[in-house]
């Protein structure tokens, strides 16, 4: 079973909890490329053997901080889905829950870039089984609005789904350009508002 879908299950280990919290700040403090073992050891106030004996190396800890802030991005954005209100508020709060705001920590970062890089690299697997969860969620969320609107997508030749991947798709091109912050947002809330009106079709 997919550990992403599997958003609510068993109580989270807390000693493993801080010291990817710990991870995540010495990452952003120091990159990637800079950051050790020890440097992230003594954030969480462990011992070095201590942390070996829960990561086999850096690229493991950085993989799990990864999937640990995805997975509770994609929570945060299914709440988000499911909430009251307009279809366009929701999509874009569940966007900024699982995206824009993890997009200015990095910003704020001087290792931004490096650790988007990094991310790539060693957690590129994650990144992807993410990006269909999310997908499906958002697709998920269009289709019953446009089922509760009476909106025939496919008479237009459209689908929930294509509308959700384009969103998407769009977020990536523009990550791609360097452009993650306000820029984002506001290419976000345009798509979003085009969501908005092919819903109104009848």
């Amino acid at each position: 079973m997919s550990t992403l879908k599997n958003l609510e299950s068993g109580a989270e280990d807390p000693r493993r909890a801080r010291i990817l919290e710990g991870a995540m700040q010495v990452f952003l403090a120091y990159g990637f490329s800079r950051a050790t073992m020890d440097d992230i050891a003594r954030a969480v106030e462990i011992s070095r053997p201590a942390l070996y004996l829960l990561f086999r190396n850096k690229a493991d800890i950085f993989r799990a901080v990864g999937h640990d802030l995805l997975n509770r991005s994609l929570r945060d954005a299914c709440k988000a889905l499911r909430e009251d209100g307009a279809i366009s508020f929701r999509l874009m709060e569940a966007l900024d829950r699982a995206l824009f705001q993890l997009f200015r920590a990095v910003r704020e970062s001087p290792h931004g870039e490096e650790l988007l890089d990094m991310r790539n690299h060693i957690a590129a697997d994650v990144v992807a089984e993410w990006r269909e969860s999310i997908v499906d969620s958002f697709a998920t969320a269009i289709d019953e609005e446009a089922q509760r609107r009476g909106a025939r997508l496919k008479e237009i030749g459209l689908s929930a789904r294509g509308l959700a991947e384009m969103l998407f798709d769009i977020l990536e091109g523009l990550k791609t350009r360097g452009l993650c912050g306000p820029q984002a947002e506001d290419r976000a809330r345009e798509f979003i508002a085009l969501i908005e009106l092919v819903l109104k079709r009848p």
